[in-house]
Formats: structure tokens, sequence, C-alpha cells
């Protein structure tokens, strides 16, 4: 009889313990916080914060990360050997180059040349190596073609995010949200609001809220230049942009294959400087810093509880604190950043100061 094994005992020793590794560091890791973020409690309206910045890499791609090579591990396609390679100049490569330290793995982030050198050493302290390439437009297609030529694995977060993640639970972050939610006096929120990236997030929050059977409705807020809003708004899926978005983390030039449209129930376009603005402001409220999509998140959440206020309905609503705003001094905390970008705060700042006092917000 003849016979054909693919891996070999210590291989598969290997991957067994590679899960275990990664799925131990997510026992250490204890669950994040979720904030309140404070308004007026006449309004008998709440919003929370999903605090994801308090995971090991400081983002909620750390989930997203942790998935993703749970995933590969366990459909065969990394092995002790493997060099693991991602499109990406962002918090996702910061993490996976953190559970491929973890597994003893090289890592390579694939990244357009104009990425900044404060992103290049965050991959770089947690082991990576950075892949820079002069057309930002082929970054995906370069990640795929080195992975090849080293015989690696390109982890396509793009594709691979919404699959990823068990929808159902499993102590996803839709099932954290329901049961910190629980005590609290509006416990099924009316509005989730997160952002898409990959897409992997809101996937994940529209399915369990099919599964469960829950109330609650799905808001993804985009930022200028990026194809989800404008793909969803009009049914075309090939809608493209030309350009990158600023708001790192999500916004993407193209609908990727993790983006669910069908379990989100609107989506709302956030400018760029309603995003930094509201970032700022959060900031301020909060005694710390955030990042850029968190602003973005707050911007749609803000205008969803005034909406809310507006017909007498009190409820409650939930949205993500992606990250740190530590990543970003040199960028959306610098004034001279925003200026040179042509970017004018002050109108959205405003809006939002008016908001705090009163709920109101503009038509």
């Amino acid at each position: 009889m003849e016979q054909l094994d693919r891996f070999d005992d210590a291989e598969r020793a290997w991957v067994t313990a590679a899960v275990a590794a990664v799925e131990a560091d997510a026992n250490r890791s204890a669950d994040t916080h979720l904030l309140t973020f404070p308004l007026p409690r006449e309004w008998g309206i709440d919003l929370y914060l999903k605090d994801e910045s308090v995971h090991p890499t400081g983002s909620l791609k750390h989930r997203l990360a942790r998935s993703l090579f749970l995933y590969g591990l366990c459909n065969g396609w990394i092995g002790p050997r493997t060099t693991i390679v991602e499109a990406s100049s962002g918090s996702t490569a910061v993490s996976e180059a953190y559970f491929a330290r973890m597994l003893g793995l090289p890592f390579i982030a694939v990244m357009p040349a104009t990425t900044s050198p404060e992103k290049i050493a965050l991959i770089e302290f947690q082991g990576g190596r950075c892949h820079l390439v002069d057309d930002p437009a082929a970054v995906v297609v370069e990640a795929r073609w080195l992975a090849e030529d080293l015989g690696g694995h390109f982890m396509d977060q793009f594709t691979y995010a919404e699959r990823a993640t068990d929808w159902r639970g499993n102590n996803n972050i839709a099932e954290s949200i329901y049961a910190q939610m629980a005590l609290e006096r509006h416990p099924v929120p009316d509005w989730i609001v997160v952002g898409a990236g990959t897409g992997g997030t809101s996937a994940t929050i529209g399915r369990y809220l099919r599964y469960r059977r829950l109330a609650t409705r799905l808001c993804v807020v985009d930022p200028e230049n990026s194809a989800f809003y404008p793909a969803w708004t009009s049914g075309d899926w090939s809608v493209t942009t030309d350009g990158a978005s600023r708001i790192e983390g999500i916004g993407r030039p193209r609908v990727e294959a993790s983006f669910q449209p069908t379990v989100v129930d609107r989506m709302i376009r956030v400018p760029d400087a309603a995003s930094l603005a509201a970032m700022r402001a959060a900031s301020e409220v909060l005694g710390r810093r955030v990042g850029g999509s968190t602003g973005t998140n707050l911007w749609g959440a803000f205008g969803l509880i005034a909406q809310m206020r507006a017909e007498g309905r009190t409820g409650s609503v939930v949205t993500l604190l992606c990250d740190g705003g530590e990543r970003y001094t040199d960028t959306y905390y610098s004034d001279a950043w925003v200026a040179d970008r042509g970017l004018d705060l002050a109108p959205y700042l405003d809006t939002i100061a008016r908001f705090l006092r009163t709920g109101a917000w503009p038509d």
C-alpha cells in the first residue's frame, strides 16, 4: 500500500505547541475594558467605548492578528520554518510581528516607502522587518510575490479577517461587549458603531447580532477617500478611489473581500477633519490620547445619539477605542501636520462642543 504523510510528527507537535502558545497569550490578556463616555445623565442615553488599546500590542488589531495566526496554523499554512508576510503599514503589522516573534518565525511587513519612521520602529521593536514599496497600490501584490519567493505565508488580512474569527462567540469582541453591558441601565445597545479596514470587525459583530437575535443595529463609519461608503450606498462593489485613507486602520481604496455589506444597517461618511476633531475632543474628555479611528467612531456615535434625543428615545450606544494616541504625536496631534494637509478642525470642534452641551447635531 502506497502512503504519503504530508507532515512529520515533529512538525505536527510544533503546530500543537504554537496553537497552545497563542491561546495562552489570549488567556493571559484579560478582557478589554468597557469605558463610559460622560454624557448628561438626564439625556437617558449612555455611550460606551470598548478600550482595545490595552491589548499587548496596543490596538484592536491584536485580536485580528491572533485570529489570523490561529487560522493559518490550523489550516496547515504556518509551520516551524514559515516566513510570515503581511501587507500593512500600521497596527496589524505590529500585532502580527508580536505573534511571529512569540512563535520564533520571521515576519516581513510590506508597506509604502512613505511610511513614517515611527511606524517602522514599532514593527521592528516587535521583531519584524519592513519591506518598502514605492507604489502604495502595489503593496498587496508585492506581499504575495514576496511570500511565494520565500516559500512563506501571506497572511492577507483583507481576505481572511471575516472568516478567521468565530462570529458565533468564543469570547469574540461582540460577545465580550454584551457580557460587559449586562448590568448597565440599557444592556442591549441601540447601535454599535465601528469603522471598516478589512471589514472583519463589522462582519463579526453584524453576524453575532443576527445569530443572537439582538435588536441592536450596526453602523459602519467610513473616512474620506474610502470605497466602502460609496459602494454600499450605490450597490456597486467595483467602486475604487484614487488614494489611501488618512485615518490609519480604516478606509480602503477598494471594497475588500472581508467586508460583508449585508450585515450593516447604516453607513456614515466622516470627513477627516471631523475624525481628528472628535479624536482631540475625546482626548480632552477622557484625559488620555486616542487615535484617529476612535475619532471617526465617535463622530458617528454622536450623530446617532443626537438623532435618538431628537426622537425622544433613550438607550445606549457602543463604539470602539481602537488604539492610543501616542502613535500619532507627530501626525494627528501635530497642528503643523494638520495644517500641511489643509484640514480645518475648528468648525467640527464647535459642532462637538455644542453637541456635548445640548445634544444637538447639524442636519
